[in-house]
């Protein structure tokens, strides 16, 4: 499959499989992406800055000052009334009131062996639950109540006090809201005194940390407040929550108002908190203000906050600062954001957004990976990458915009990694195809030695021993001629095939093709120390298949030509030549030309194979017959020459016992020389070298040393 094909099929599949992970936002990537938005908190928490909000902490000095928790509520009664002088505008406990007080005279006095005198001037007291309520009443305070997910097996649970009405901007969507079927609010005295009621349920991540805070949630089908939502209600002296739904065929919510303040909403009701590290001035403890000791400024206009920070309490929360804290900061925290008007936002285009990041950076980032080279992809990737977590960043930084730059930062990678992977696959499978393509024209042993040893793609060369085999094809300009060209090169590819095949499996090296002629090198690249035997063995290899391959089209009326062999061997320059652009891998050197000459003079002596004695000398004896010294065209000394003999030996070849007799008459100068040999072509008149001889003899040339005028 081209790698334009692949690249299209990899930007669907990423761009749909993130997509469908935008879209489904499975748990793993909601981990990521909370992570994430922690660490950008842990980078920038927010700045405290003072606002009317206050925490008045039932703290350890407090509980060992005043006594262990639960507190008579005639305490609790005092504290709300010192609240109260020092004017606080709304008094929130983030404590559930549902048993009544044991400390109360009326309960405690049941259970103590008492005189009936005595036990009736005990149960005349006030009851501490009236008291405390009686305090509730007279003040702005705001009591919570806990949500459940399922109502108890006892009965359906009972339904807080609902001193304040809900007001929806849309159509009502109830549905988009966390739903919980019971609660348990505080008892129905204390429930009935307050001005205000709200939820203390957080709806923490699956690890527990308190990253948002609901402004309502849905109680039994009815929308019901928190208790910080309840306490800015009550501090403003207001009836109605508005709650504003969001644009859009699905329920979700985008904001409540609360009089004055309009508090940007998740779909679900819940406002993100943007922490801020601990302060202490944020807290006052609960034993100062009822010793009376406490700054009046410190309360004055607040919204005070009563709950505790003591450990033996266990109301201890984790918070994305990796901080633990008391679950009454994060009403604090909330309350501070929204009196502030700082505020985090998910914006409800956010998912779109990401979406078509993640869409958008795959597709690019495919590409990237499948086409530009590695280093430019990689650093196109890195810088791609880097915009988009920058931009998440950026997002939260400048905008207080939470964005998920996290999965779409993921899923680009993964594309990206998938791309270069199967580039890398590619291009190995491409260079593999290259390898076996390529290894049918060059000698596997070249491109086997080249890959292992890239440095020696450089120019230059070296000197080295090797040994040479050219071929040539005659007539087959006049074979184009007499049959259709198309089948004359299917003939000649067929040919070639075989021949180069019959060359690499001797281990020779392709230097070069020109039309229908070979050149093969042995021991270069590679050293062969056998490099002249594997050169005659080819040679012979090659003049039996070229014998039998024009034998069998002859047959068939297709006058295919002999094949000429020339073998030679002696120290040439092995190595790259050529410009910068290109390489040229071949040998230089007089034994080239020399291979390339005897292969031309057989058509002069009428043979078709040449060895000269320097190839023949180094290899294992075989069956010759010496041609004479030949004085190449250009060269000034002569060079003895063999023909090598196939077994059987052709027709009309001379036995090779009365051939080297007459040869040897020949270069010993014997009177009876021509007279061998005009013998021999009596009987033997098809035989080349024995015609060539007798021809000399006639003409009154001596010796064995033949002088060449053409090439």
């Amino acid at each position: 499959m081209p790698l334009r094909s692949i690249a299209i099929l990899l930007s669907l599949v990423t761009a749909s499989l993130g997509l469908a992970l935008v879209l489904f936002d499975p748990m793993a990537l909601q981990t990521l992406r909370h992570q994430g938005f922690d660490q950008y908190q842990r980078w920038q928490p927010r700045g405290y800055t003072p606002v009317p909000v206050r925490v008045v902490d039932i703290d350890e000095e407090s509980l060992q000052r005043l006594g262990q928790w639960p507190w008579p509520r005639t305490r609790l009664a005092q504290l709300v009334e010192q609240l109260d002088r020092r004017g606080a505008a709304a008094i929130g406990f983030d404590v559930v009131f549902a048993e009544p007080d044991r400390t109360s005279p009326r309960r405690a006095s049941a259970e103590w062996p008492l005189s009936p005198s005595a036990r009736a001037a005990l149960e005349g007291l006030p009851d501490h639950d009236t008291v405390f309520a009686q305090a509730i009443q007279r003040h702005n305070v705001v009591l919570g109540f806990a949500a459940l997910g399922e109502a108890p097996s006892k009965g359906q649970g009972a339904v807080p006090h609902a001193p304040y009405r809900y007001v929806w901007m849309g159509e009502p969507s109830p549905q988009a809201l966390y739903a919980f079927a019971a609660a348990v609010p505080s008892l129905p005295g204390l429930d009935a005194a307050a001005r205000g009621n709200g939820s203390l349920t957080f709806v923490s991540d699956g690890d527990g940390v308190v990253r948002r805070v609901p402004l309502v949630v849905s109680l039994a089908g009815n929308p019901v407040p928190s208790l910080g939502a309840e306490m800015l209600r009550v501090a403003q002296g207001l009836e109605n929550h508005i709650l504003k739904r969001a644009d859009g065929a699905a329920p979700a919510l985008e904001s409540v108002r609360i009089g004055s303040l309009d508090l940007p909403t998740n779909e679900r009701g819940e406002m993100w908190i943007h922490y801020t590290r601990h302060e202490a001035q944020r807290y006052v403890p609960a034993w100062q203000v009822l010793e009376g000791a406490v700054d009046p400024a410190l309360l004055e206009g607040h919204i005070v906050l009563v709950g505790s920070s003591a450990q033996g309490l266990l109301d201890l929360r984790f918070n994305p600062l990796g901080a633990v804290m008391p679950g009454v900061e994060a009403h604090a925290q909330a309350l501070e954001q929204a009196l502030s008007g700082h505020f985090l936002n998910r914006p409800g285009w956010a998912q779109a957004a990401e979406a078509i990041v993640v869409v958008v950076g795959c597709v690019l980032l495919v590409w990237i990976g499948a086409f530009l080279p590695s280093l430019w992809a990689a650093g196109g990737a890195l810088v791609l990458v880097g915009a988009v977590l920058w931009g998440g960043w950026w997002a939260f930084a400048s905008q207080r915009l939470l964005l998920d730059s996290f999965t779409p930062a993921l899923v680009m990678t993964v594309a990206f990694a998938l791309s270069s992977l199967w580039r890398h696959f590619w291009s190995e499978r491409q260079q593999r195809w290259i390898k076996e393509a390529f290894s049918r024209y060059v000698s596997p042993n070249r491109v086997e030695h080249l890959m292992n040893n890239p440095g020696q793609l450089e120019l230059g060369g070296k000197r080295q021993h090797c040994s040479f085999v050219f071929t040539d094809l005659t007539g087959f300009t006049a074979l184009m001629e007499s049959i259709d060209p198309a089948e004359a090169v299917s003939l000649l590819n067929r040919y070639l095939e075989e021949m180069i095949s019959i060359a690499f499996r001797h281990q020779g090296t392709l230097d070069r093709i020109v039309g229908d002629a070979l050149a093969i090198m042995f021991s270069a690249p590679v050293a062969q120390p056998d490099h002249a035997q594997r050169a005659l063995d080819c040679a012979l290899e090659m003049h039996a298949f070229a014998s039998a391959y024009a034998r069998d089209l002859q047959a068939q009326g297709i006058a295919f030509g002999s094949t000429r062999f020339g073998v030679h061997s002696g120290e040439v320059i092995v190595g790259n030549f050529g410009g910068k652009a290109i390489f040229d891998y071949r040998a230089l050197g007089d034994p080239v030309n020399t291979a390339a000459r005897l292969e031309s003079v057989n058509k002069q002596l009428g043979t078709l194979i040449c060895v000269s004695q320097a190839t023949l000398s180094a290899c294992a004896p075989c069956e010759a017959r010496p041609v004479g010294r030949l004085v190449l065209k250009g060269k000034r000394s002569a060079l003895q020459v063999y023909e090598p003999l196939p077994r059987p030996l052709p027709p009309g070849y001379a036995p090779t016992a009365l051939y080297l007799a007459a040869y040897e008459a020949v270069r010993d100068g014997g009177a009876d020389a021509q007279e061998q040999f005009a013998r021999l072509r009596a009987t033997h008149p098809d035989d080349p070298l024995v015609a060539l001889y007798c021809a000399r003899l006639a003409q009154g040339e001596r010796g064995d040393e033949i002088v060449l005028s053409a090439k």
